[in-house]
C-alpha cells in the first residue's frame, strides 16, 4: 500500500474556469448582494426541478429553519425525523421551540423507515422531516400517505439529493417543501448556501419574509413614500449573496455531468467490492436514482472500524463516518434522549464508513482506494 502524495477528501467541489469567470463578472457588477442574480438562480433551480417557487438562503441550515417557520412549528409541536443525518435536520425544529422525535431507519437503505414513523405519531405531531441520506430519496410515497392520513406537513431534507429521482420524479416535487444544500461537498456548490422549493403560495411568501428580517413592503408604502417598509415577523438575515448565486448558476449547468460521474464511481465501487464478504455495499430503494452524494459501506462487525479509519487516513485517503446518531450528541442527551432509542440506526453507525466520491476522482483513485481497503481488512 502506497501513501498518496496529497490528501484525498471524501468529497470536494469541482470548480471550472467558467465558474470563476461568472463570479468575477458579478464582482464587477453593481450588485454583490440583494441583486438580480438571486432571482435568476432561484428561477433556474425551479425550472430544473419543475416547481413553482424556490427561495434561496445563505446556507442549508437557515433554509430548514425557514421551512419550519413557514410550517408554523411551535413549542407545542412534535416533528419526526431520522437520527442518521447531520444535526441541522433536527436543530431546525429546536430553533422554533418544537420537540424532535427520532424514528429508526430501514436496515438496507439507511433512510427513515415509514413503519417507524407511524409508531411515533401522537396528537402533537405537526410535521415529518425525511432525509435523503447519501443522495438516495426516502420512501416518499409511504411517507406522504402517512402525512395525508394524519394531516402533517412534509419537509424533505434533500441536502444530498439535488437531481436524484424517485419513481420518475425529481426530488423537490415530492414534499410540501424540500431543502437543498450548496455546501462545497454537495452536488453543486455556491460555497455556502441552501434553498427551499415548494408549490405552495403561502409557504413561499413566508419563506421570503423569514429570510429577510421579517420585513416587507406594505400597502402603506405609497402613502408614506417608496422608502417605507414594515417588519411584520421576527425574521432573520438569511439572504444569499449574488456572488453565491452566480457560482450556483454556473454549477447548475453541469449538474447532470456531475451526477453521471458520481453514479459511475458508485458502480465501480460496487463491482470491486461485491465479492468482498467483509464489506456490505449500499443498496438502493426500488425505482430510485440516487444522487450518490456519499458512498457508504458497512464493515463486518469483527473488523475494527477505528483501526481501518486510522490506517486509511495514514495513507492520505479521506475516509469519514456519516453520521453519529443525532440524539447521541451531548445537547440532545441533556434534553433527555437516551442511547438505545433507535437500535437499527445505532448498529449501522457502529459499522459505517464513508469512502471518497466526487466528480474529480479518477478511476485510478478509486481502484487505489479499494485496493488499500481490501488489503487492510484481509
Amino acid at each position: 500500500m502506497k501513501k498518496l502524495s496529497s490528501f484525498l477528501s471524501y468529497g470536494r467541489q469541482t470548480i471550472s474556469e467558467e465558474d470563476i469567470e461568472e463570479v468575477i463578472n458579478t464582482l464587477r457588477s453593481p450588485f454583490l448582494t440583494q441583486g438580480p442574480k438571486i432571482t435568476e438562480f432561484e428561477q433556474a433551480i425551479a425550472d430544473y426541478l419543475g416547481v413553482k417557487y424556490a427561495v434561496a438562503f445563505c446556507n442549508g441550515t437557515a433554509a430548514l429553519h425557514g421551512a419550519c417557520f413557514a410550517a408554523g412549528i411551535g413549542e407545542s409541536d412534535e416533528v419526526i425525523t431520522t437520527p442518521i443525518t447531520f444535526a441541522a435536520s433536527a436543530n431546525c425544529v429546536r430553533y422554533m421551540g418544537g420537540t424532535v422525535v427520532f424514528a429508526d431507519i430501514h436496515p438496507e437503505t439507511y433512510n427513515i423507515n415509514p413503519l417507524e414513523i407511524e409508531k411515533k405519531i401522537t396528537s402533537k405531531t405537526k410535521a415529518i422531516i425525511p432525509v435523503d441520506f447519501t443522495g438516495q430519496p426516502a420512501d416518499m410515497d409511504a411517507i406522504n400517505e402517512i402525512a395525508q392520513k394524519h394531516n402533517l406537513i412534509v419537509i424533505e431534507d434533500g441536502a444530498h439529493s439535488l437531481g436524484a429521482e424517485y419513481k420518475g420524479r425529481k426530488v423537490g416535487t415530492l414534499a410540501d417543501m424540500t431543502m437543498f444544500s450548496f455546501h462545497p461537498v454537495k452536488p453543486i456548490t455556491t460555497a455556502e448556501g441552501g434553498i427551499i422549493v415548494t408549490d405552495n403560495d403561502e409557504f413561499y411568501h413566508k419563506l421570503q419574509l423569514f429570510r429577510s428580517h421579517g420585513i416587507q413592503k406594505t400597502p402603506y408604502s405609497n402613502e408614506q413614500g417608496d422608502w417605507y417598509y414594515e417588519m411584520i415577523e421576527l425574521g432573520f438575515n438569511y439572504r444569499m449573496t449574488d456572488l453565491q448565486a452566480a457560482l450556483g448558476l454556473s454549477q447548475l449547468k453541469k449538474i447532470d455531468l456531475f451526477l453521471e460521474r458520481r453514479k459511475e464511481i458508485a458502480e465501480i465501487y460496487n463491482n470491486l467490492f461485491k465479492n468482498v464478504p467483509e464489506i456490505i455495499i449500499p443498496k438502493q430503494l426500488k425505482d430510485t436514482n440516487s444522487g450518490w452524494h456519499l458512498y457508504m459501506i458497512q464493515l463486518d462487525e469483527k473488523i475494527s472500524r477505528k483501526e481501518i479509519f486510522k490506517k486509511m487516513r495514514e495513507l492520505n485517503i479521506g475516509v469519514h463516518v456519516h453520521y453519529i446518531p443525532v440524539y447521541w450528541h451531548p445537547y440532545y442527551q441533556n434534553l433527555g434522549y437516551k442511547k438505545g432509542l433507535c437500535p437499527i440506526a445505532e448498529n449501522y453507525y457502529k459499522r459505517a464508513l464513508t469512502l471518497p466520491i466526487h466528480p474529480s476522482l479518477t478511476n485510478d483513485d478509486i481502484e487505489g482506494i479499494v485496493s488499500s481497503m481490501t488489503s487492510l481488512i484481509s
